[in-house]
């Protein structure tokens, strides 16, 4: 399947995020100026937002000259509350064709020609830490928080695991970073990514009563979606996600700290246009890091070839040199 073939949605709002959104547009169109099929979604004023969520007009008329669509979508489940829930509720949105979700903090940084999708068969990003489920002392064991969850669906738990990996550890369960997944349908894969997560926030599970679910819904409920769909771990096809096709930078501070050369080259060569220039330059993180030197002062840091291995580590590193911002 070729890129023409599938949409690329991203979530944009008024805040940072609608800023990274044209991080975003800008490395697609560099990386691959023949793509059209684009989409940012962007919620709704409406009863679960207090303050408009829509992005300014300047970030809007920019994406729109970048070559991307504005999707509008309603908010029922979520809102400010869980914002995160965006990415689950704008899916229905959509046209009803394969596609390909990227958090906005992205940047393509490659062919997507390089990629090869079965978009019957849906996976999601492996760029993660154990972050979920929190082990408790005399609570229900990670097997067992897991196990409940597959269970309330009615899905095989043992299919799902990575067997290879001891008992209980994290990375022996399916467990995805939300910050891409894929599949042929949005409206299917959306519909049952809504009705799965808000029965876990709503109904959870016993074993679940001790487990923090904000932020972790999304990547709670992703799994047994994916799963639940016959998806999976993502194969060498997809390698170039997470990798030299697509870079996932969480924020700019560690963007600079700790992605690679041609990430940081294709952040500036498209950060340095013009049109561009001026839309980030309303947004003061993005000021300071790109356009006043302090993202060259945060990469100086750290040496790429041996970077601590927890990314807190990194964090408290740059907020010690006042170089955190977000």
């Amino acid at each position: 399947m070729t890129a023409e073939d599938y949409t690329i949605i991203a979530i944009g709002q008024a805040g940072r995020l609608q800023y990274e959104a044209v991080l975003l547009a800008a490395s697609l169109r560099a990386s691959n100026p023949g793509f059209g099929g684009l989409v940012i979604a962007e919620p709704q004023p409406g009863p679960l937002w207090p303050e408009d969520p829509r992005m300014t007009e300047p970030a809007r008329g920019l994406l729109a000259d970048l070559g991307a669509t504005i999707i509008p979508f309603e908010n029922r489940a979520f809102g400010h509350r869980y914002p995160y829930g965006n990415k689950i509720e704008a899916l229905t949105a959509l046209p009803d064709r394969p596609f390909l979700f990227l958090d906005t903090d992205t940047l393509v940084t490659g062919p997507l020609s390089a990629l090869t999708f079965d978009f019957d068969r849906p996976s999601a990003s492996m760029r993660r830490e154990g972050t979920w489920p929190a082990t408790e002392l005399y609570g229900p064991t990670p097997t067992e928080v897991w196990q409940s969850l597959y269970d309330r669906f009615g899905l095989d738990f043992t299919s799902s695991l990575d067997l290879t990996q001891p008992q209980d550890y994290w990375q022996r369960f399916l467990y995805f970073n939300a910050g891409w997944f894929f599949h042929r349908s949005p409206h299917a894969f959306g519909t049952r990514f809504l009705h799965y997560a808000t029965e876990i926030r709503d109904n959870r599970p016993d074993a679940l009563v001790c487990q923090e679910l904000n932020p972790w819904l999304d990547q709670v409920a992703l799994p047994l979606v994916v799963h639940s769909f016959g998806g999976g771990r993502p194969g060498p096809g997809l390698a170039g996600l997470d990798g030299d096709v697509t870079c996932h930078w969480r924020t700019l501070p560690l963007l600079y700290a700790r992605e690679s050369d041609a990430a940081v080259a294709m952040l500036e060569q498209v950060a340095g246009d013009n049109a561009v220039k001026r839309v980030l330059k309303a947004y003061d993180p993005f000021k300071r890091m790109i356009y006043q030197g302090k993202g060259t002062a945060a990469r100086a840091l750290f040496d790429r070839t041996n970077l601590p291995r927890r990314e807190q580590m990194i964090r408290n590193t740059l907020k010690r040199e006042g170089l955190w911002v977000r």
